[in-house]
Order: C-alpha cells, then sequence, then structure tokens
C-alpha cells in the first residue's frame, strides 16, 4: 500500500445515476478496485472523484461502473469548454434510455391485455413476456450489485417480488409491479436532470465568444480560450465572457444572473466584473483576471459538485440506518411469507403475496434519498445566489449558529474610505475639495483617492499644484495658485496654524463617529476640515437586523480603536469589541463556544483566518477572490451581509425539508405495511407506495431550487 504523498486524483462523469442508492451502488464496486482509497460521488452532477495509487488501472474503474448499467467516463482536464460534461446527458427525457425502456414495458403490457382477450390460453405467456422485457435490464442490475456485496438493492427486492409473484400465478400483477416501478425510475430521472440544470444554467451564463483587442484590432474569439492579461471588449448588451478590472469605460453592469440583484451597479475603472454579467449601456475595456477554468462561476460549479460529494451528518445516519433497515425488511417479509401459514393461519399463497407485498413497501429508496436530494437542491439554489457552502454538514451547522460574529473592515464596511463631511473654515467647501484634490492627484493612499473621488463627485475642480512634497508622517504640501497648501492630521496642522475652540470641539465630535479628519491650511489659516470614514454596506443595518429576527445575537470583531468601533457599532445596531488582534477574535470565538453558542465567524478569509478556523462555522465575505471561496466553510461572494441572513434561512428550510421527507417516506410505509398485513392492499398498492413516496420526496426537494430572491 503506498503513502499518502503517492495517492494521485482521477475523476470521472458517471451518467444514469438518479438517486443516492445509484451512487451507493457505484461506490462499492469501485470500492472494491485494487489500489482505490477513497471514492466521492455527487449524484445530481454526475460526478465521481477517486484518490487512487499509481498503479490503479482507470479502465477497470470504468468497466466496474459500466458492469452495473451507468456509463462512467474519465474526465478531461484540458477539455475546451469548462463543465461541458453537465450538458452530457442533456435532451429530450423521452429519448433516454430509461423512458425508451418504460415505453417498451407498457406497450407489451397493453399488447398482453389485448392478446388476453383475443387469445385467453396464452394470455399469462403473454404477461410473461411483457415481464421479461422490463425485469431482465432489472435482475441484471441486481445480479452485478450482489457480485460487488450489495444483494439487498432496490433491483435486488424487486427481482425477488417479481419472480416471487409469477411462482404464485400473479403474472399480471408481477408485470404491472414491474412497470409501475420502470415508471418510478424514470420519474426520478427527470428530477434529477431538473436539479442538473440548475447547475447547467450557471455554466449557460457565460458566452460561448468573446471580442479579443490585439494591437488595437477585435477578433472573436472563444471564451473558452482566454488568457489572464488579455483584454476584452465588452459592448453595450453583451454578457461579460470572463472575470477582469475595467481599464476603460464606465456603465451599469446588471449582476441579475449571477447574484439576483435586480438594481444594476455602476461600474468603473479598477472595479471587478465577473463572467456571465451583462454590460449596459456603454462599451467597456476589462482585463482578464481569471482563465475560463477557474471563473468565479467555473469555481462556484465546482466547489458546488465537491459539496454534494461530502455528506451531512443526517445523511451519513440514514445510510447507516438503511444497511440496517433493508435486511430487517427483508427479514420480516420472509417472516410474514412462512410463519402465518406454519402455523395454520391461512394458505401459503396468500402470505406469500403479503410477505412480497412487504418486500416491495420496504424498499428504501425514498428514505435514501430524503436527505440528498434536499441538500443537493439547497446548495445549487445557493450557488445561484453568490452563497456556497462546502457540504452537507456545513448547510446543517449554519441553521443552528446562535452567535455570529463579523469582521468590520471590508466585511460591515465597503473597505474603503469616503469623505463624510466637509467643513468650512476660511473658504467654501467647495473649495475646500479642490485645494485638497489638488494635493493628492498621483496618490493612490486610500484617504487620497477617497478625496479625488468626492471632488469628482462634487464636480469640484481640481487646479495644478506645484512644489508637491509628502512630509513623512505628518501630511501633504504643495502650492496651488500661488498659494501654500498643506493637508494632514489635526495634531500636524497644530504646527502651522492654531485651531480655535470651536474647530477643536468639531474635530472631536467626527473622531467620535469614527472618522478621521484631515485639517487644510492654505496662507496661514485653517481652510477647512474634511472627515473620512469607511462607512458600512448599504445593507449591513438591515441584514442584521434579520439575523437578529432569526434569533441570532451578532456583535462585530475589530483591530480599530475602540471609539471607531462603537461609532460603527452604534450606527448599526450591533454589540462592538474594538483594538483586538487576531488571536483575540479567536479567543473571543473559543469563549462563546464555552458559554454555549454556537458561533459563525464571517471576514475576509486573510487576517481572520485564526477565528474563522475555530468558528463552528467559518463564512468568508468576499468577490469571487481565491481566499473567499477555499479558504472558509461557506463564502458570500458578492458582499452582502443580508446574504449571511438568507444561507441561515437556506439551512433552515433545508433541514425542514429534509424532516418533511422522512416523514413522507416512513409515513408511507407505515400504512401501506398495516393495509398489506390486514389483506387491504397488494403488490400494486405496495409499489405505488414506494415510488409514489420517491416522487414525492424528490418533488418536495426539487422546492428548494426556488430559492427567494435576495432581501
Amino acid at each position: 500500500m503506498g503513502t499518502v504523498s503517492d495517492q494521485l486524483t482521477a475523476r470521472f462523469r458517471v451518467e444514469g445515476m438518479d438517486c443516492a442508492a445509484c451512487g451507493a451502488k457505484v461506490e462499492a464496486a469501485v470500492r472494491r478496485i485494487e489500489g482505490v482509497q477513497d471514492v466521492s460521488i455527487s449524484v445530481t452532477t454526475g460526478a465521481m472523484s477517486i484518490g487512487h495509487q499509481p498503479q490503479t488501472d482507470l479502465i477497470a474503474v470504468a468497466d466496474a461502473v459500466n458492469r452495473l448499467g451507468y456509463k462512467a467516463n474519465p474526465e478531461r482536464a484540458d477539455r475546451e469548454e469548462p463543465h461541458s460534461h453537465i450538458k452530457q446527458e442533456s435532451g429530450p427525457w423521452w429519448k433516454s434510455k430509461r423512458a425508451l425502456l418504460t415505453g417498451a414495458c407498457g406497450l407489451a403490457l397493453v399488447g398482453a391485455y389485448g392478446i388476453g382477450k383475443v387469445f385467453p390460453a396464452i394470455e399469462s405467456t403473454a404477461f410473461l413476456g411483457a415481464l421479461g422485457i422490463g425485469l431482465l435490464p432489472i435482475a441484471r442490475r441486481a445480479f452485478n450489485a450482489a457480485r460487488i456485496g450489495m444483494p439487498f438493492s432496490i433491483e435486488g427486492l424487486m427481482t425477488i417480488a417479481a419472480v416471487g409473484a409469477v411462482v404464485i400465478g400473479a403474472t399480471e400483477e408481477a408485470a404491472m409491479v414491474v412497470f409501475l416501478f420502470l415508471v418510478g425510475e424514470m420519474l426520478e430521472g427527470v428530477a434529477a436532470s431538473r436539479a442538473r440544470a440548475s447547475i447547467q444554467g450557471l455554466s449557460d451564463l457565460i458566452p460561448k465568444t468573446a471580442l479579443l483587442i490585439e494591437n488595437g484590432q477585435t477578433k472573436e474569439v472563444s471564451a473558452s480560450e482566454l488568457k489572464v492579461g488579455e483584454k476584452l471588449l465588452v459592448r453595450p448588451g453583451d454578457r461579460i465572457a470572463a472575470d477582469g478590472v475595467i481599464v476603460e469605460g464606465e456603465s451599469e453592469v446588471n449582476e441579475a444572473p449571477v447574484t439576483g440583484e435586480s438594481v444594476p451597479k455602476r461600474k468603473r475603472t479598477d472595479d471587478a466584473v465577473f463572467a456571465g454579467t451583462i454590460n449596459g449601456e456603454a462599451a467597456l475595456t476589462i482585463n482578464v483576471t481569471a482563465a475560463a477554468n477557474d471563473n468565479t462561476i467555473a469555481r462556484v460549479i465546482r466547489l458546488v459538485e465537491e459539496a454534494q460529494e461530502s455528506k451531512a451528518p443526517t445523511e451519513r445516519f440514514i445510510d447507516r440506518f438503511s444497511k440496517y433497515y433493508t435486511p430487517a425488511v427483508f427479514a420480516f417479509a420472509a417472516a410474514v411469507a412462512a410463519l402465518p401459514p406454519l402455523f395454520g393461519f391461512g394458505g401459503w399463497s396468500e402470505w406469500i403475496y403479503k410477505g412480497l407485498a412487504v418486500l416491495l413497501i420496504g424498499c428504501p429508496c425514498a428514505l435514501v434519498i430524503s436527505t440528498p436530494a434536499a441538500i443537493a437542491s439547497a446548495l445549487s439554489a445557493g450557488a445561484r445566489r453568490g452563497l456556497l457552502l462546502k457540504g452537507g454538514a456545513v448547510l446543517e451547522q449554519l441553521g443552528s449558529l446562535t452567535a455570529i460574529a463579523f469582521d468590520k473592515t471590508g466585511t460591515l464596511t465597503e473597505g474603503k474610505p469616503v469623505v463624510t463631511d466637509v467643513v468650512a473654515g476660511s473658504i467654501d467647501e467647495r473649495r475646500v475639495l479642490s485645494l485638497a484634490a489638488a494635493l493628492e492627484v498621483g496618490s493612490s493612499h486610500p484617504l487620497a483617492l477617497a478625496i479625488l473621488s468626492r471632488a469628482k463627485t462634487d464636480n469640484a475642480p481640481i487646479p495644478p499644484a506645484s512644489d508637491a512634497k509628502a512630509i513623512s508622517g505628518k501630511g501633504v504640501s504643495a502650492k496651488v495658485g500661488g498659494e501654500t497648501v498643506f493637508l494632514g492630521s489635526p495634531q500636524s496642522a497644530a504646527q502651522y496654524v492654531e485651531l480655535t475652540d470651536e474647530q477643536k470641539s468639531r474635530i472631536v465630535s467626527l473622531n467620535d463617529e469614527g472618522k478621521t479628519v484631515s485639517v487644510l491650511v492654505a496662507n496661514g489659516q485653517v481652510a477647512g476640515l474634511i472627515a473620512m470614514r469607511d462607512e458600512p454596506r448599504e445593507d449591513a443595518k438591515a441584514g442584521l437586523q434579520r439575523l437578529e429576527g432569526l434569533g441570532i445575537r451578532t456583535l462585530m470583531l475589530t483591530g480599530d480603536n475602540k471609539r471607531t468601533a462603537h461609532a460603527i457599532g452604534q450606527t448599526l445596531g450591533i454589540e462592538p469589541r474594538g483594538e483586538l488582534l487576531p488571536q483575540d477574535k479567536m479567543a473571543i470565538v473559543a469563549e462563546l463556544q464555552k458559554s454555549g453558542e454556537i458561533v459563525g465567524k464571517v471576514g475576509d478569509g486573510i487576517n481572520d483566518a485564526p477565528a474563522l478556523a475555530a468558528a463552528d462555522v467559518g463564512i468568508a465575505m468576499g468577490g469571487g477572490t481565491d481566499v473567499a471561496l477555499e479558504t472558509a466553510d461557506a463564502a458570500v461572494l458578492h458582499g452582502r451581509v443580508a446574504d449571511v441572513a438568507n444561507m441561515v434561512d437556506l439551512s433552515r428550510r433545508t433541514m425542514s425539508n429534509i424532516r418533511q421527507n422522512i416523514a413522507i417516506a416512513l409515513g408511507l410505509k407505515a400504512v401501506f405495511l398495516a393495509t398489506t398485513v390486514m389483506g387491504i392492499t397488494g403488490l400494486w398498492p405496495a409499489i405505488l407506495a414506494d415510488t409514489g413516496a420517491t416522487v414525492l420526496v424528490t418533488a418536495n426537494a426539487m422546492r428548494l431550487l426556488q430559492t427567494p430572491a435576495p432581501r
């Protein structure tokens, strides 16, 4: 056996898997291949990844899957179109192999009824022929499942029930039961394809072509060929073909296809844009920042697949339960068939019939699919709204959070300062902005950029400056129109001019609001004050109120001074904790956990890494960055505080859906089990109970795909 470092990973696309039982059979078959050490399967997306030793025969892996009646194809790392595998099974459902088999069995059944009316002597033979059309493929799958150590598969139970029915002379009923089973399987396939379509819808957002700018000319190229650093022209009304940064142009960008946000966002030079969003009224030149296989949507799809391959605690429990449940049902069915006639309570034919019906009722399909169907739907629905959840365990845990700690900068706030107040001194406010902006031209400091942005917004003219120089630790000075102008902190400005008591009081007042104040000095006088602050995100207050409405305590952990923390906390209505180092944030998370809280931590995924790791659920807030996507348990791609509440709500709705599914699956079985033993219902209602429960459970889970629009 090789070491962990020797382990390689291979991915396959498996067609034909529609439920968790399918995935279990594929996993069991693949684990028997020499050198295979780990198997992860996503039934919803048809993905399988295996950890294996270098000597493992991957052709044997595909053959093992194919023998079970599915179709496995190795995934090419260099495929032209990212996630094109999702479309492999596209096409009308009625053209699928399963639908064709069901149709053939149905037609044969109708033909048998007709033959029985015209030639009663061969009626039984006709029904036996119809039964054979449907049962032979089922029996073949049952045999292959038994060979890999799964004798109690749904196909195995169905084969035993159908053969048993023929033995006791219920051939017509056996044929009908097999047909109904095939109808149920076909409906499962249709439901599963809906879940796949949800992910395919994401990949369809990316346009097939893009306009590449080369040597001042544009040419149309395949979007899948785009490379990092290339420049694209995006015309008004076009979909953006790659993640990138705007280098020229300004326009409204409609992000609704990706985020669900109905209001377009104004995007300017240096703003990031996502693949799949729609440009508005003006042409944009974009510098590509991610290749096709690594853009936001491609990574979302990949992470959703990986999340669906990992099982939630409830799903693992159901899997363990079904391993004991199915043999127990088999034993109970055998007891129902044999014990009553042995003790003289009726004839063998009557009780064997009831035992076969019990066998069909006991099929665990609906129960086994109750959890993964709901989780797959929820993960897909979340991904379409920019909510990434790395697996069912995270999805379950989110709903049980009782406290969530937020970072401040870049999480509750925008992450960049803006000018909040311009206070006139010896000159008017507009002139204060003009002179301050003149000093800051060419600077990349965040406070300088805030002043320049405000001057542009207010249409304040920016006069030329000369002899500009930065005074280390104090500020910046220059000559503007013959005047000597200085901009710096109040302490530095005091070296040039004396501040009045009123000005000092105003500065203290602005500082108490968590704002940084710069003093503009011109010709030996206080020309004015400029206050700046990293402002809360537009939806931060409403998002926190929604969490409070969900019964979750919120608090803010920040490295900023306590005065700033208090000011932002008061504005947002959140408990503030300031002047914290990364280890302090982690310690606070641990304290909350010791007091019995189940804690979520929301941060940018970098300086909050220790606290994110310590929390029960770490949630990264970001705009599709590698850190936001890969460091935490979950990620809010589009920087909406309200999306944290949306995650919690999605989790709670999913767990409610799972409980409903389990109740449907077990409730229907209990009812039909009682009526079968009492002799009220027989084989047909038994298979309808199983098929009906499976379809109901799947349909109920699919409701989660209809995720409410962001609030």
